[in-house]
Formats: C-alpha cells, sequence, structure tokens
C-alpha cells in the first residue's frame, strides 16, 4: 500500500462543501422558479447556473487534489439528480414541460441509482463519456426552458437530443452492469 492510499482525506473539503452547497441551492433556485416576474425568473437562471457550476467544479476539484471521500461518491450524484430533478419537475408543475419527458428522465435516473447501489459491493462502474454529454445536454435544455424568452423549436432540439442521450446512456449502463455481474459471478465461481 503506497502512502497516497493510507491517507485518509476528510469528509470536510472544498469539493463536499461544494457538492453540499449545490444541494442547499436546490430549494431557492425551486422558490425563485415559483415567484411570479422576469427578475425571479432570471434569479432562478442564475441560481441554476451556479449549482450547475459546482457539479463541474467539485468533482473537478476532488480529482486534481485527490479530495475524493466516500461521502463525495455519495452525496454527488444525489446533488446532481437533486437539482435537476427539481428543474424538471418544477418545468413541468408550471407547464413549460410535458411531464412525459420529466418522467422519462426522472425514471432513467432512479433506475440507474438503485442500480449502482446493487452493484456497489462488487464495483464502481465508471462515469462514461456518454454520461457527461448527457449532464451538459440536459443543463442546457434546462437553462433553455428556464430563459423567460428562449426560442420554442431550439428548447425542443436540444430537450429531444438530451432525453435520446439520457436514455442511450441509461441503456448503455445497464449493458455494462450486466456485463460487471457476469465478471463478478465467474470470479466466485458461481
Amino acid at each position: 500500500m503506497t502512502r497516497d492510499e493510507r491517507r485518509v482525506v476528510s469528509p470536510w473539503n472544498i469539493a463536499n462543501v461544494l457538492t453540499v452547497l449545490r444541494l442547499v441551492l436546490v430549494p431557492f433556485f425551486v422558490i425563485c422558479l415559483f415567484l411570479p416576474g422576469m427578475g425571479w425568473r432570471l434569479g432562478a437562471l442564475a441560481v441554476f447556473a451556479v449549482a450547475s457550476i459546482t457539479d463541474h467544479l467539485d468533482g473537478e476539484l476532488a480529482r486534481r487534489y485527490g479530495l475524493i471521500t466516500d461521502f463525495g461518491k455519495i452525496a454527488d450524484p444525489i446533488a446532481d439528480k437533486a437539482l435537476t430533478g427539481a428543474a424538471l419537475v418544477s418545468l413541468s408543475v408550471l407547464g413549460e414541460l410535458p411531464w412525459w419527458v420529466t418522467l422519462v428522465i426522472l425514471g432513467r435516473e432512479l433506475g440507474i441509482t438503485l442500480l449502482r447501489l446493487v452493484l456497489i459491493r462488487h464495483a464502481v462502474i465508471p462515469a462514461s463519456y456518454g454520461g457527461k454529454v448527457k449532464t451538459v445536454l440536459q443543463i442546457g435544455a434546462i437553462v433553455l426552458y428556464i430563459l423567460p424568452w428562449g426560442p420554442d423549436p431550439v428548447r425542443w432540439v436540444v430537450m429531444g437530443a438530451a432525453l435520446v442521450v439520457t436514455v442511450a446512456t441509461g441503456v448503455d449502463y445497464l449493458v455494462r452492469a450486466v456485463k460487471l455481474r457476469q465478471v463478478a459471478r465467474r470470479a466466485r465461481g458461481e
């Protein structure tokens, strides 16, 4: 075991603080989104943008400075799903995004999260490039829907792309999970 492997990283580090900040920002985002007026709508956009930036920043800091913790591994995806889930549900409640889009995306996210919990004793499937594209497309589409003056065709196209990539990466994750489970069974001699 190397010295780095023995080093204990405190859960109270900047990466985890940013993750917790993202969670704290979610209710403020939702409140701003539901309050009437252009100023509140732009406030919601600003809060969503700050929260989305923390998503990228916390992971970058954790990897660069060796701040990866068990807390971060659990809290980061929860914070991500809370932010995008709150945005999608809120936009659907406001009648600005069809419920079926929200349900498909949230269904995929919930399914993959449950699958991760089942597989956690075998291994962690790392995020794929497609998963990163999915996140960027979802955030971009949500921003376009939050913008009070965004053109509908552009919103639809970006949300459509986000939806397709979300489903495709969900299928990819499922395939990788099945393969991982098969490898784990063979290793145990089952």
